[in-house]
């Protein structure tokens, strides 16, 4: 063979016994046509393999020619004949189970796995004239030759096959089988059982034609072989046994055998196209179908076979009717779920579901059966068919592999609970099938048998369960009222999931759950339905009532729920709403009458106030409430507070309150009382010294001035006096230096005011002070280095004119006597304090003081005292001077001169005595204070002490002040308060 286009030969070279006239390819060049001297035509393959003749002439054949895309040949010959052929390829394969081997190429064999669809090629160079495939077993028929080929391995899915034996000769047959250990030749009637030697060792002559040939298996080299005859006769032949055994005998020449799996059946097609079965034993005819050109058995099934006919393909399970549906070619095999079909070449392996025969057998309630053939390969739609029918036959076992087949785990576990009832002796098997039809949502089904059964209340239950309430009331026992509750309150939990709150809450009451209808009607926010539930309930039923009050609460209905709490007898709850409602006036009312709320109501009222702004009140109600340290805690952050804000009045006003507060604290805590009282001493000087900063501050900050000179100037001394040890908080020197500074210098304290410019010298001072200091600075060097005597202090125990600045403080440099100083205008005042002498009580001393013994008239009609609640006052209504040698006072003023320490006026009862009641002030501080008592040195000059802070004032400055604010200035005590 020769590429015309590159001239290379592609083929090897083929001797020819004779001398070839044409040459032609066949068909599509699969073949070639050859012809000749040889006086015949032959068919050889492409590679030139010679196939066979396909006519014999007379002469020499000079010319064949191929029709077009057809099987037919003209051939012409030298002595003018004309010869016409058609070329018929027949059918060359076999089939074993799965295994399926067919010739292809005339030459060569492939093997095809139908279940892997894995396929192998075994390649020849000559004719293959019959195949036989059995097992591991694979044999070739060639014309001089029989090839036998056996698997590499054992393994089901090996597709490698080797050359086992070959036997040289020459054989004449219609059929070849091979088995384990030797081959079949069928010749018409004879059947030869050759071994693979070649070596013939049996023979069997039938009275027949030998129409069908099978191996049924059986154990190596004692095979069974199924043979059907045209005469009907059908015949089992071992191998090893030269007697054949006549199965049966039918009337009709046989086209196609098959044997059931178990060899109980025997399924026979006839000439007639009818499909007969017979049972081996007993000969009996079990049923015959028409239409049937080809039968097989299911392999995995006993009582399944198929058969094939007319277009299509019929499969018969048992004696149920056949099932069909198309199909072309011939069945060859039938293998679980999978039908084996030759259709003109090729073979095929066809997925077919196994429904139809499952259904029938379902049909039947043949659940076991049913069972085998769905394992063959159904949906899993028909699984779970076959699982509920098994299911309501009552079949659990059947349904128990069908339900695991599906991974269905609730029918499962009702199966479970089923089989563990029955094992405790349960035995009822229309209540198991009433909860399978529950199961199965076939509720009116499975409640006939509930009541059937005698278990109705499973019926109300399950009814209940599914909201079914109108065909629950139906199985209510004979009015059982827990029934009937438990029926309603299911009724109640659907409407709520529905959301049909109103029918849930009714519903709710009618069943006595009124927890959960107070819950819906007040998440709903109805109060209505809240009240008119709370009205209803009886008192003792005291968790339903409290949830009703929490939900007026928290709807903002107190009147409500104070009216609930009432009912319950909660007053506790009552106080907490009132405080919570800021209802004050009720919560005092309760507190009245039950004190042991005390705390309950004043600490939440003492808070709100302090939120409120309202600190003095909130004082007094932490005061009520015993919250002392509360109320100190609250007042020191208010404080802090304010003087970080530059609110130095407040501060001041806020330090006294503390100071107050710690002297209450020390009274009635013994533990606390030293501690306490040094507060209240360090917390009445920051209260001085920020009231006194404050006119400070709005001197330095604020354009205008509110004070005189005078004032600014004996503010700045007295504040600078008390800065000796330590600077509170937000106190500037600067400032306080700088008014004293101008003040003095625009008063003619010229050295103090040189003094407080050099002092400002060594601080850090703001830029918008700088030019102004500087200033000062320099103008104040121009000026005479001595104070003015008219601004210089006066002592008034020993008349001793005190410097301006005094590094002992705001105390006398002589005689160590501390000055009393106006609140108003921080001027020295005209008293001295003294002291009582040992064994002498306060309420004896005012006693004695109020004798006032008689003093010759001196004093008479002369002085005026008025008293009132807010103020002690001392007036003189003549101007006669009054001479005060023989007073026993003003000899207790003399001490001992030069000495570093001070030595207070101590007076005995006699001094008391002599004193007049309107010349004595007295500081009434509470107790563990003293006293402290004041005597008027210049009766021509009124003070007034305020009764609340006791804070001395001129009586003209204190009386303008209260015009101003309405107060105290100092503990802004209102005047129209009564002292307590």
């Amino acid at each position: 063979m020769v590429n015309l286009l590159e001239s290379i030969q592609i083929g090897k070279d083929r001797m020819l016994n004779f001398d070839p006239c044409c040459v032609s390819y066949f068909t599509k060049g699969e073949y070639i046509l050859l012809g000749g001297s040889d006086k015949q035509v032959s068919l050889f393959t492409k590679d030139g393999v010679r196939l066979g003749t396909i006519g014999e002439q007379s002469s020499w054949v000079w010319t064949c020619k191929v029709k077009p895309d057809s099987n037919y040949v003209a051939v012409g010959c030298q002595d003018g004949t004309i010869s016409f052929y058609q070329l018929i390829f027949s059918t060359v394969h076999g089939l074993y189970k799965d295994r399926y081997a067919y010739r292809d190429s005339m030459t060569d064999v492939i093997v095809q796995h139908l279940i892997t669809e894995q396929k192998v090629r075994i390649k020849g160079r000559e004719l293959v004239k019959k195949i036989a495939i059995y097992k591991n077993r694979l044999a070739i028929q060639m014309p001089e030759k029989i090839l036998i080929y056996e698997l590499y391995s054992d393994d089901s899915s090996d597709m490698y096959y080797r050359v086992k034996e070959k036997i040289v000769k020459k054989f004449e047959c219609n059929l070849l089988v091979v088995c384990a250990d030797h081959i079949i030749l069928c010749q018409e009637k004879r059947l030869q059982c050759l071994s693979f030697s070649g070596t013939k060792e049996r023979e069997w002559l039938m009275e027949s034609l030998i129409r069908y040939i099978k191996v049924i298996g059986g154990p190596p080299g004692r095979e069974g072989l199924l043979v059907g005859l045209k005469n009907g006769q059908i015949l089992k032949i071992f191998v090893d046994n030269v007697f054949a055994i006549v199965l049966l005998k039918q009337s009709t020449a046989v086209r196609c055998l098959d044997m059931s799996a178990s060899r109980n059946k025997l399924a026979v097609v006839d000439e007639n196209d009818t499909c007969l079965v017979y049972d081996i034993h007993t000969k009996e005819l079990l049923f015959q179908e028409p239409n049937a050109n080809s039968v097989a058995w299911n392999t995995q099934c006993e009582d399944m076979l198929c058969f094939s006919g007319g277009g299509y393909l019929n499969i018969k399970a048992s004696n149920f009717p056949v099932h069909q549906q198309k199909l072309q070619g011939f069945v060859v095999g039938y293998n679980g779920s999978k039908i084996f079909c030759l259709h003109v070449f090729s073979m095929s392996a066809v997925e077919v579901p196994q429904s139809a025969p499952m259904y029938q057998y379902l049909e039947r309630k043949m659940f076991k059966e049913a069972y085998q053939i769905a394992c063959l390969g159904v949906t899993d739609t028909d699984w779970k068919e076959l699982a509920m029918e098994a299911l309501e036959g009552l079949e659990f076992e059947t349904a128990k592999k069908a339900f695991t087949r599906v991974r269905d785990l609730r029918y499962l576990e009702l199966i479970s609970s089923i089989e563990e009832r029955k094992k405790h002796g349960e035995n009822n098997n229309e209540l198991f099938l009433a909860d399978v039809y529950a199961y199965q949502g076939k509720f009116h089904e499975a409640a006939k048998l509930y009541k059937k059964s005698g278990h109705e209340n499973l019926a109300l239950d399950m009814y209940s369960d599914l909201r079914m309430f109108d065909y629950a009331k139906d199985f209510l026992g004979s009015g059982d009222p827990k029934d009937t509750k438990m029926l309603i309150k299911k009724q109640a939990d659907w409407a709520k999931n529905i959301n049909e709150p109103k029918a849930a809450v009714e519903m709710y009451l009618s069943a006595g759950e009124h927890m959960k209808a107070i819950e819906i009607s007040g998440d709903h926010g109805w109060v209505d339905m809240l009240i008119e539930i709370a009205r209803k309930l009886d008192k003792a039923e005291r968790e339903p009532l409290s949830k009703c009050a929490f939900y007026f609460k928290k709807l903002d209905n107190p009147g409500y729920a104070a009216e609930t709490y009432m009912k319950v007898g909660d007053l506790k709850a009552l106080v907490h709403l009132h405080v919570e409602t800021h209802r004050w006036e009720e919560a005092f009312a309760l507190s009245e009458k039950h004190p042991e709320f005390k705390d309950d109501v004043y600490v939440p009222y003492a808070q709100w106030l302090a939120e409120n702004d309202r600190f003095e009140e909130a004082q007094k109600a932490f005061h009520k409430a015993g919250r002392q340290s509360e109320a100190v805690r609250v007042l020191e952050q208010l404080t802090h507070n304010a003087v970080v804000e530059s609110r130095f009045n407040d501060a001041a006003y806020y330090y006294w309150m503390l100071s107050m507060q710690c002297l209450d604290i020390a009274q009635e805590n013994e533990q606390q009382k030293t501690e306490m009282l040094q507060k209240f001493h360090h917390f009445q000087h920051l209260a001085e010294v920020y009231h006194v900063y404050h006119s400070i501050q709005r001197y330095t900050e604020e354009p205008f001035s509110f004070h005189l000179p005078e004032t600014l100037f004996n503010i700045s001394r007295f504040l600078l006096h008390s800065l000796t040890k330590e600077t509170p908080l937000g106190i500037s020197k600067v400032n306080t230096l700088f008014a004293l500074a101008k003040q003095s210098k625009a008063l003619g304290a010229y050295k103090l005011a040189r003094h407080a410019y050099d002092k400002l010298q060594g601080l850090q001072i703001p830029a918008r002070f700088q030019k102004s200091i500087e200033l000062g600075s320099l103008t104040i060097r121009s000026k005479p280095f001595h104070d003015s005597e008219e601004l210089v202090p006066l002592c008034y125990r020993c008349s001793t004119n005190n410097p301006l600045l005094n590094n002992l403080g705001n105390v006398c440099i002589n005689c160590r006597q501390p000055f009393v100083f106006s609140a108003s205008s921080y001027e020295v005042l005209h008293l001295v304090e003294f002291y009582l002498e040992d064994g002498i009580t306060d309420d004896e001393a005012v006693a004695l003081i109020d004798l006032e013994a008689p003093t010759l008239n001196k004093r008479e009609k002369k002085w005026q005292e008025m008293m009132s609640d807010h103020a002690q006052s001392l007036r003189l209504d003549d101007n006669t001077d009054i001479t005060e040698d023989d007073d026993p006072f003003t000899a207790k003023l003399s001490f001992e001169q030069g000495g570093s320490e001070f030595v207070p006026v101590i007076v005995n009862r006699a001094v008391l005595q002599s004193m007049s009641r309107r010349d004595v002030l007295i500081k009434r501080w509470p107790k563990p204070l003293r006293w402290q008592y004041y005597r008027s040195l210049l009766p021509d000059a009124s003070i007034t002490m305020c009764p609340s802070c006791f804070q001395m004032f001129h009586t003209e400055d204190y009386e303008l002040l209260v015009l101003q604010h309405n107060c105290c200035p100092f503990c802004r005590r209102r005047i129209d308060e009564s002292n307590q």
